[in-house]
């Protein structure tokens, strides 16, 4: 395997575990919002913020690592989407600005009374940000940055029209949802809050079918965005049909109440072959036609050090987080609410 396949197996694998990591965060923090809105939040605030103080200081760490990799191991990442992500990049941050500022609010502020308005900004922010870093992809695809006497430019015109945008845009918000309330109901009948888990379990059924049918509609949009990358995709139609079975099984044993640590394994591979089956198929290209991973890969020498510093950090991250859900998340006191306030 080359230099080139090794480094984005590695990235892409960092950004997958983001996709999960704060699909769950993101997606908890819009239902506590929601919860107040709908009168729930006695039902299941108390249940989301103990998933949340523990876990929100390390959520964007997955990304932090993907966007020093990308443009290390490919150094004209940096030139075509500096630019063109300009706009979108410049929004993601603030708006993870907004939600770090109310997560310090919440957790180590002397009020911790839910003011409507922090609670609309951080609910509005975690569908917000998933929206912007999805339109990432779209670019990727071509047909929407140029360049123009030696200037990267993106064409807003072709942005905001494109079908398959909007496609991707709406897929990443209901997978947003829909990880994260399959999620909860697991940590929620983890801890034996029956009432928390009738909630979210209702949150989980009813943003399943949305999520299947946006991720058919991005499929088939792809098709006209793309459409080498979509007979790619089709070469290897097998990953996508596992991903459909795995989505099957979950939905069903949510449905029937029954092993939901399994479902949300199956959760995690069905975005597993979906999203490695996408990036598989979308290579040997980062940005079509611009960034080609053999033709853009760093030298050998700084690809191998940084190989080596990234599966390091893989090494360490993933024990981490282990440890973290044993400590925190998992911790048969912790869980049922007993030392919150102590591990939190």
């Amino acid at each position: 395997m080359s230099y080139a396949m090794v480094a984005i197996t590695v990235l892409w694998t960092f950004l997958f575990g983001y996709l999960l990591v704060a699909s769950i965060d993101f997606g908890a923090g819009f239902f506590s919002f929601y919860s107040v809105l709908t009168g729930h939040e006695n039902k299941i605030h108390n249940i989301i913020q103990r998933y949340l103080s523990p876990v929100w200081e390390v959520t964007n760490v997955f990304l932090i690592f993907f966007v020093v990799g990308l443009v290390g191991f490919f150094p004209d990442a940096a030139y075509y989407y500096g630019t063109a992500l300009l706009v979108p990049g410049s929004l993601a941050l603030v708006l993870l600005a907004i939600r770090g500022a109310y997560y310090a609010y919440h957790t180590y502020g002397s009020q911790r009374d839910n003011n409507l308005i922090y609670m609309g900004l951080y609910g509005a922010t975690g569908l917000l940000i998933p929206a912007a870093l999805s339109t990432i992809l779209a670019i990727s695809e071509g047909g929407i940055i140029y360049v123009a006497d030696g200037k990267v430019e993106l064409h807003w015109y072709a942005f905001f029209t494109n079908p398959y945008t909007w496609s991707v845009i709406l897929l990443a918000l209901v997978s947003v949802l829909y990880i994260s309330a399959m999620f909860l109901s697991y940590y929620a009948h983890r801890a034996g809050d029956q009432v928390a888990f009738h909630v979210v379990r209702g949150y989980a059924l009813m943003w399943s079918g949305p999520t299947i049918m946006a991720s058919v509609f991005a499929f088939f949009q792809i098709n006209h965005q793309n459409p080498r990358h979509f007979q790619n995709m089709l070469d290897i139609a097998w990953m996508f049909v596992l991903s459909f079975i795995c989505f099957v099984i979950a939905v069903y044993l949510v449905w029937k109440r029954t092993r939901l640590g399994l479902a949300f394994i199956m959760v995690m591979l069905q975005f597993a072959f979906a999203w490695y089956g996408y990036g598989r198929s979308h290579l040997p290209y980062i940005l079509y036609d611009f960034i080609n991973i053999h033709d853009s890969i760093t030298n050998d020498t700084m690809a191998v050090a940084l190989i080596a510093a990234f599966v390091l950090g893989l090494c360490v991250l993933i024990p981490s987080l282990y440890l973290l859900m044993r400590l925190f998340l998992f911790d048969a006191n912790y869980i049922r609410g007993r030392n919150s306030e102590r591990k939190g």
